[in-house]
């Protein structure tokens, strides 16, 4: 009997399907690694139909369920980062070991948290009141906008601490702690936010980061039907 392997991932073109894919993309790049994508037609709740919500009972996506490890189910954006790097980043290209570098790895988490719920969740609202809501509501516009704004600036003072990544020693090294927040900046037209000017060190940090050929890959998985045009929108910074 076939023993099934590899990772499935169950995704559409948001910002927080686009992070899975950048890691995935990324590991597919260094080792003996590769994945198969099921697209999830979040245009038509698809992520909502009992076949998904058996996977992620929260009915949200992206989820992957691991073959090679008894088919074992993750969700939750950071969660599935954190567990990819632990299981298959095999020589820590992109993170840290918890027990070798215990404070490298906790600034890795630190950075991984402030994005999961901060930035996220308040350019989400942002998105929400500015492209989807029935109605124009000119306080949640505002309190949003103001809110990813002032963590743009948060995002800035790290970097301006002789950083090129925000988590690691001296410069920094590239890591899950960055892919988890860049793909919200990438579609930061969509919310309102022309350019990132206000923010020359985040700047620097996107120019340099998004030129990785994985971003590249990463934009387009998932994307079918109703879906194909979802946050398509330039990389440059």
């Amino acid at each position: 009997m076939s023993v099934k392997r590899g990772i499935t991932l169950y995704s559409a073109p948001t910002p927080n399907g686009f992070k899975v894919a950048v890691l995935l993309e990324e590991l597919k790049s260094v080792y003996d690694f590769d994945y198969k994508v099921r697209p999830v037609n979040v245009a038509k709740g698809e992520q909502k139909d009992p076949w998904f919500i058996a996977i992620n009972p929260n009915g949200r996506i992206p989820a992957i369920v691991d073959h090679s490890r008894n088919d074992f189910v993750v969700f939750e954006t950071a969660a599935i980062l954190i567990y990819l790097q632990q299981h298959y980043d095999t020589t820590n290209k992109f993170g840290w070991d918890p027990k070798e570098n215990p404070d490298e790895y906790s600034e890795m988490l630190q950075w991984i948290f402030f994005a999961h719920g901060g930035v996220g969740p308040m350019q989400g609202q942002l998105n929400h009141f500015r492209n989807a809501a029935s109605e124009v509501v000119p306080y949640a516009l505002n309190r949003y906008l103001d809110e990813v704004k002032r963590l743009y600036s948060v995002l800035d003072i790290r970097l301006n601490q002789d950083r090129d990544y925000l988590a690691g020693p001296g410069r920094g090294m590239y890591s899950i702690a960055d892919m988890n927040v860049l793909p919200w900046l990438r579609i930061r037209e969509y919310s309102g936010l022309d350019n990132l000017d206000e923010w020359p060190n985040v700047k620097r940090w996107c120019e340099n980061t998004l030129s990785r050929d994985a971003w590249e890959v990463a934009g387009n998985v998932g994307r079918v039907g109703d879906t194909a045009t979802l946050y398509r929108v330039g990389c440059a910074a």
